[in-house]
């Protein structure tokens, strides 16, 4: 038995409201965009500080979101929590640094209380608010409209489409400086190094090579020791050999195609089959480096050499 009193259409229907109203307000702020963003992005281009975030209750969780984003993309921020602000916080702020304070009111006492330090540190102040009249839009140097017309809260009183304004306009700031600051993958991994794509970024070929059980053959190998070695070392791949020397490389597709021609398996020996010019890829290159090759290449291992004769190891696809 269903424990909600609401039949399934309408629960669903409640459920596509939040969707259908939240994206309507979304969409009628993106159509009245002016320039007081302009002028916020360049408040924040040249802030030699931090773009230091302030709101309180709902505001404050979205206040730290957006921070967050700011700083992982390359804009030095951190959230201050303006109550603790008023109590000795404030001593954080330099004179470099710009405030980005949220409220939807625009009265948010807490927050009012900190703006008359801000001012008289000489710190410029851009605010995201409903309230285009209010206390805090008339201190602000920069006003970012965050108004709705309803909430989706049934009461029409819980902060929701109003925050999912006020988020959506933080992740423009900071998507907007990204891409005018030329910030680069390389720069998002040095500030995610425990992502996965901070790992791969980051790490060097050598880190991530295999250097041992490695598929070696001798030239005159013949193909059924070949794919011996291939086999037993589930690499689908041989590396020819002339003493320490690579000479070449046979591929599972090598074989195949060897097969396919209707050539003897017993006569053929591995100088004959192999591939004289492989890929290789430098031990100090990148991680992704090697795979972007391997992705061009359309090949699941790469030879990992420094000048594609002394061999140092290979590297697997999704290593």
């Amino acid at each position: 038995m269903t424990p909600f009193s609401l039949s399934t259409e309408q629960l669903l229907k409640e459920v596509r409201t939040v969707f259908d109203v939240q994206s309507a307000a979304l969409s009628s702020h993106s159509q009245r965009l002016g320039d007081e963003y302009l002028k916020a992005l360049a408040l924040m281009k040249s802030c030699t500080g931090r773009v230091i975030v302030c709101g309180m209750g709902k505001s404050g969780h979205i206040g730290k979101k957006i921070s967050a984003s700011l700083a992982s993309l390359g804009t030095p921020s951190f959230f201050m929590h303006p109550s603790e602000a008023f109590h000795g916080d404030l001593g954080m702020i330099t004179k470099h640094d710009l405030l980005l304070l949220i409220s939807y009111s625009g009265e948010t006492d807490e927050l009012l209380k900190i703006i008359p330090s801000i001012q008289h540190f000489g710190n410029k102040i851009v605010s995201i608010t409903g309230g285009r009249n209010s206390t805090l839009a008339q201190n602000s140097d920069v006003v970012l409209d965050a108004s709705v017309e309803k909430e989706t809260c049934p009461n029409n009183l819980a902060p929701t489409t109003s925050t999912t304004l006020t988020l959506v306009i933080g992740d423009a700031l900071a998507s907007t400086l990204t891409l005018d600051n030329q910030f680069s993958p390389m720069d998002f991994a040095r500030f995610h190094p425990g992502g996965s794509l901070g790992k791969r970024l980051l790490t060097f070929v050598k880190n991530e090579m295999r250097s041992d059980n490695l598929p070696l053959v001798e030239l005159q190998t013949s193909l059924t020791n070949a794919l011996m070695v291939m086999t037993e070392t589930r690499t689908g791949l041989a590396l020819v050999m002339k003493g320490n020397e690579l000479q070449g490389v046979i591929t599972d597709g090598d074989v195949r195609r060897f097969l396919i021609s209707g050539k003897s398996i017993n006569e053929c020996e591995a100088h004959e089959l192999m591939n004289g010019s492989p890929c290789f890829i430098a031990p100090d290159a990148r991680l992704t480096e090697a795979e972007e090759i391997m992705r061009e290449k359309h090949i699941k291992w790469l030879i990992v050499s420094e000048d594609g004769k002394k061999l140092d190891g290979i590297i697997e696809w999704g290593q």
